[in-house]
């Protein structure tokens, strides 16, 4: 779908001069200066203390021995807390107009993931999802008022677009009901179909008219919410390590988990912000995509800190589990990571067969660190650094080459970022 050509709000006057209440009519595609509001920014950091608690519940279910149910049980409930986030910040790019209303419904929306986060325990340990579930009828009751309220502002196309969303978010949120009200075995796969239609929900109420989210804005708001998960990984590590020591006085067997980790954590953050994406957002379709797989990179991302706190408890003898599978816990989402990164935006502005192994090079290599033992952490991030070692070496060998190019033949040459 093409950008929408809607006009920006007329609210844009000085904060003196606006009513409390006004029309939640759509924002311009092209509107200049568009940035995170601090509302948006609050919104991020509440999320991160649900992002926060489904990581300890992932580090207690490894480290006891339990992978795979708390990797299921992880990749369900950051499915609601992600989700929850990426509607809110999607619509938030197209239509917040700042008034009274509009930041008490996005309030609410934060009280809704806090209640989420509060059913998170319950939900690993016991399977009860009933807390969870509230929290999340919460969020999207909210989230369905924001939808109405546009519709009202709005006029053909453009309201039965906005129609569609609050119908389909209220069936979904029904439908989730199977969580609580079904049996054990059978909520993998209530998670599964509506996690699916969740998903259907933007495709089928955009099919006849887009919205009009903002593509520097919309990068820019991933891009702050991976900033933020990186540092809760960042804190989570450092609170295991500086544990581990208090307690077991393991410095040396620390240290290269701590280094490790660290060297993971810079080039996760480094190669997620070596391309300007917004240029790529140009249509419904690529941002759906890029949009969505953003599922696998915050949930990644956020597994590293996890895995850094099985490694910590593993190497002091509180974790039950071999220290391959401890390894294993930092590796793997690091490896996802690297991967989900390039497949979304990174191979977007590689030139050259070499730029473009790179990250799935070192995705792979980051997997056979697994097998080195103590020193696998340390390991993964080595070779993590050398990984934007080497990309921006490529990057700048070529262009020089570019430059020499253009030197010699009187003509401008520009290079891709790097």
């Amino acid at each position: 779908m093409t950008t929408s050509s809607t006009p920006p709000p007329a609210s844009s006057g000085p904060p003196a001069g606006r009513r409390p209440l006004r029309r939640l009519a759509a924002r311009g595609r092209e509107e200049a200066h568009r940035v995170a509001s601090p509302l948006e920014l609050f919104f991020d950091l509440c999320f991160v203390v649900a992002v926060a608690q489904a990581g300890v519940e992932l580090v207690h279910a490894i480290a006891e021995g339990h992978a795979g149910e708390g990797i299921l049980n992880y990749g369900m409930v950051f499915f609601a807390i992600w989700w929850a986030w990426m509607n809110f910040t999607w619509f938030a790019s197209a239509y917040d107009n700042d008034d009274v209303l509009y930041r008490i419904v996005t309030l609410v929306q934060i009280a809704g993931v806090l209640v989420l986060a509060a059913g998170i325990s319950r939900a690993f340990e016991k399977h009860e999802f009933l807390v969870v579930w509230l929290g999340y009828v919460i969020m999207r009751v909210a989230m369905t008022a924001q939808w109405l309220r546009a519709a009202r502002s709005a006029e053909g196309a453009e309201r039965t677009m906005a129609l569609r969303y609050a119908a389909g978010v209220s069936l979904c949120m029904i439908g989730w009901l199977g969580l609580v009200v079904l049996p054990v075995g059978a909520r993998g796969w209530v998670f599964v179909v509506m996690a699916v239609l969740e998903m259907c929900v933007p495709l089928y109420a955009e099919k006849d008219h887009p919205t009009s989210w903002h593509p520097h804005h919309i990068s820019e708001r991933y891009g702050l919410f991976t900033i933020i998960v990186l540092g809760e990984t960042i804190a989570a590590a450092t609170v295991a390590v500086k544990s581990g020591i208090d307690e077991n006085d393991a410095l040396g067997d620390l240290l290269p988990i701590a280094a490790g980790g660290l060297l993971i954590i810079f080039a996760a953050w480094w190669i997620y912000f070596a391309v300007p994406i917004h240029g790529h957002l140009r249509t419904n379709g690529q941002a759906f995509l890029w949009g969505y797989g953003h599922y696998l990179i915050f949930a990644s991302a956020a597994a590293v800190g996890a895995g850094l706190e099985v490694a910590v408890e593993e190497a002091v003898g509180k974790a039950h589990i071999s220290t391959l599978e401890a390894s294993a816990a930092v590796t793997l989402p690091t490896a996802l990571y690297l991967l989900t990164v390039w497949a979304l935006h990174s191979r977007y502005y590689k030139v050259g067969i070499a730029q473009q192994l790179v990250l799935p090079t070192t995705a792979l290599l980051v997997i056979l660190c697994t097998f080195l033992g103590h020193w696998a952490v340390f390991a993964a991030g080595l070779v993590s650094a050398l990984a934007v070692a080497s990309g921006v070496a490529l990057a700048a060998r070529r262009g020089a080459g570019e430059r020499g190019a253009s030197g010699s033949s009187g003509q401008r040459a520009t290079s891709p970022v790097g």
